[in-house]
């Protein structure tokens, strides 16, 4: 059994977002299992209702996700993998994740008026929110 601290810090050593290969290679190499949904869950500030249209899954599935010994799909763990790779990407931009959850929640003209949020829960939804996300680093402030 892995260590809860352990666990964490493979949790935390997830490749940037945009190194395909690495992010490939993490998936297939670690195990994603329901402590990377409970930390994906301590990691926002959004409901499980929200989280779990993200995952494409429902609230009750996600919940029971979350307990030992259960296991996933591939798609579920790229997906949640790209989420957390996200998260980290956008709390560095935004300083706190708090502010990234903020313009997450914040209707943008990129988005087509609509809040960002509302992207993740596609693969290349992700991929064009780390790129809004690349942008404001270099100067795009919307």
């Amino acid at each position: 059994m892995v260590s809860q601290a352990v666990q964490l810090k493979k949790i935390k050593n997830i490749p940037n977002i945009r190194n395909y290969a690495d992010i490939f290679f993490y998936i297939r190499n670690h195990t994603i299992d329901w402590s990377y949904l409970n930390y994906l869950k301590e990691l926002t500030t959004f409901s499980d209702e929200v989280i779990s249209d993200w995952l494409n899954i429902s609230v009750k599935t996600l919940r029971a996700y979350r307990k030992p010994e259960t296991t996933f799909k591939d798609n579920l763990k790229e997906h949640i993998v790209l989420i957390l790779s996200l998260y980290e990407h956008g709390t560095s931009v935004f300083e706190h994740k708090e502010n990234f959850d903020q313009w997450l929640n914040t209707k943008n003209v990129f988005f087509d008026g609509n809040e960002p949020k509302n992207y993740l829960d596609t693969i290349m939804g992700i991929k064009f929110i780390d790129d809004r996300l690349t942008a404001i680093e270099y100067g795009d402030n919307v």
